[in-house]
């Protein structure tokens, strides 16, 4: 079996395979799902309950240059209304660095989510409106995998990405740091 269908396998019968659909139905342009949501759900499929690493939220970024905070809003509302008892967190990597100050400007939702913290964050699945899954990842998915935190090459000197790194580690001992 190939990483992108063991990760399929994984998340298909999970709240992850469930709300993609539903993601997809918002038409948002060159859409992901990535991040906490997809990490912790394999994480605690690999390495179990002893693994207290949970879905905080689920990180949906897109991409459109002339989209605006309404339009994340928009999104979130949708699905928290679909979805009462989750969290949504729609971010467009366009308009970022707008309102968070000191980020880049992404040229991409790819160049966005590669340049997320961590190596096993830096996932993203998403389904077409055929129920067809795509995969993102572009650190390959082994540190997924082998329950390894590695920061991304932007964040190797990153204070955030090792303090982010240790709440992993409390919370699920089989981890590994590099």
């Amino acid at each position: 079996m190939n990483s992108n269908t063991r990760l399929q396998t994984i998340l298909a019968d999970t709240a992850v395979g469930m709300i993609l659909p539903a993601i997809a139905q918002l038409h948002l342009p060159d859409w992901w799902l990535a991040g906490g949501a997809v990490r912790n759900t394999v994480w605690r499929s690999i390495f179990g309950d002893d693994c207290e690493l949970i879905i905080k939220d689920f990180d949906i970024a897109f991409y459109d240059i002339q989209g605006d905070r309404a339009q994340e809003l928009a999104a979130k509302a949708t699905l928290t209304e679909q979805f009462p008892d989750q969290q949504f967190d729609v971010k467009n990597q366009a308009s970022f660095n707008r309102w968070r100050k000191g980020e880049t400007t992404y040229q991409s939702t790819e160049d966005g989510i590669s340049q997320w913290l961590h190596t096993a964050t830096a996932v993203g699945v998403r389904v077409d409106l055929q129920g067809q899954w795509e995969f993102f990842t572009p650190y390959g998915l082994d540190d997924l995998f082998q329950g390894i935190i590695r920061p991304t090459p932007v964040h190797t000197d990153n204070p955030d990405a090792h303090n982010k790194a240790a709440s992993f580690l409390e919370k699920c001992p089989y981890l590994r740091l590099v």
